[in-house]
């Protein structure tokens, strides 16, 4: 990876520059302990391959930033365009997602040599203020992919009967966290960025919306919580889901959450004894309505987590992703929920609001306008970024966005009430 040193003398610029090649040797680094075959598997149509994560974000970089800001750069390879482009119509065809597995070439070693071309050519951009915007909207694109890449290589490692670790370390045992709930009075609330940095465009423009009273609840709900849910026969009582998600049930034969086996779980560490007070993970919104109703509350809207929320900043402590000094993965914490007094971190947070856009949205102009704008519909927002989110994504207007049965990344809940 280039070194130089930043060319320019702000410290906004320097910013810039440190934490473009600081989040391309992140996503590098998770490639390391992978092998071919783990860098190339792909375990289910909502995941991708490793390599092809590492592939698609230095796509992102050659297609909107050197093709059209850097006049002598030629495409690495003229096929590449095709094969990891993602859902961007009009940047042309592209490969079916559920094929992505299939592409076992180019090798890993190949798309390296391909991300370490681009590195090079990009330090000529990285001091230009109009590439700024576009900059940051890479850097968090491939921040995104960092968090998918941890999450879908989890999902393969589960597939494998060995059951195999990329971490070879254990989790330490989480905190027990304080009941409670937090009350909000309600009345107009206003909802979207508003603070200066960069902001996806789903989350904006900001607005006024009304609130009823309501209370939070001050912690997640935790493995012992859904523990008791299963065994007062929370999965097999129709009264507690929705009509698809009872359907849903029955088509998967689904008792429990994502990895959950006996009293044990998978990790990044491999199977590890499951931990009572550590916030459950892995779980649908379909599970998370059902556990609501059967816990005698609901859960929040967006808005009413927002507005908690506003105003508070992710404490630096608060469970992200965020290997050590140099981006090495040695001495790195896994992805792990550990429960905290806070609002963000440990897993995403499911909300009963349904991912739509806000009033006066309009896309980007161009490709880019496809990032979020074409998905508003049929999903539901989450609130709160997990372990797995690289630190930088926990903000209150942040809006991540499944439908009803998902559940490969790190999706938990946190109880509502009217009051």
């Amino acid at each position: 990876m280039p070194q130089a040193e930043p060319r320019l003398a702000t410290d906004a610029s320097q910013s810039l520059v440190g934490r473009f090649r600081a989040t391309r040797r992140l996503m590098q680094d998770l490639l390391e302990p992978l092998s071919e075959a783990d860098a190339t598997i792909q375990s289910m149509d909502d995941a991708s391959p490793a390599k092809w994560h590492a592939a698609h974000t230095t796509w992102f970089w050659e297609t909107f930033l050197l093709r059209d800001h850097a006049p002598e750069y030629a495409l690495f390879d003229e096929q590449f365009p095709f094969l990891f482009n993602s859902y961007y119509e009009a940047e042309g065809e592209r490969i079916a997602r559920r094929n992505r597995g299939l592409v076992t070439r180019p090798t890993l070693e190949q798309v390296l040599d391909w991300r370490q071309h681009v590195d090079a050519a990009m330090e000529a951009l990285l001091g230009n203020p109009a590439c700024a915007d576009l900059i940051e909207l890479g850097i968090a694109h491939e921040q995104q992919h960092i968090e998918l890449l941890l999450t879908d290589i989890k999902h393969a490692f589960s597939k494998n009967p060995l059951g195999p670790a990329m971490w070879d370390k254990t989790h330490k045992q989480a905190p027990a966290q304080q009941d409670g709930w937090i009350s909000h009075p309600g009345g107009i609330a206003r909802i979207g960025h508003q603070a200066e940095g960069f902001a996806f465009d789903n989350e904006g423009p900001a607005h006024r919306t009304l609130l009823q009273p309501f209370a939070l609840s001050r912690r997640l709900v935790t493995n012992a919580d859904w523990a008791e849910f299963i065994a007062d026969g929370g999965y097999r009582d129709h009264r507690l889901w929705l009509s698809d998600a009872w359907a849903w049930l029955d088509r998967r034969d689904i008792g429990s959450p994502l990895y959950w086996r006996g009293d044990e779980h998978f990790t990044h560490c491999g199977w590890q004894v499951r931990d009572p007070d550590a916030p459950v993970s892995h779980i649908s919104f379909y599970e998370a309505e059902a556990f609501a109703t059967w816990a005698g509350a609901r859960l929040p809207t967006e808005f009413e987590w927002e507005a908690v929320a506003r105003g508070q900043d992710a404490p630096q402590d608060a469970p992200s992703f965020e290997p050590a000094a140099g981006n090495q993965l040695d001495g790195a914490a896994p992805p792990q929920p550990v429960g905290t007094a806070e609002l963000f971190g440990d897993v995403w947070q499911f909300t009963r609001s349904t991912y739509s856009p806000y009033p006066r949205f309009q896309p980007e102009p161009g490709a880019v306008g496809e990032y979020n704008g074409k998905f508003m519909a049929g999903q539901w927002v989450l609130k709160g970024a997990s372990c797995a989110t690289v630190r930088g994504h926990s903000r209150p207007s942040y809006r991540n966005f499944f439908y009803s049965q998902q559940r490969w990344q790190f999706t938990g809940l946190r109880l509502a009430k009217d009051i």
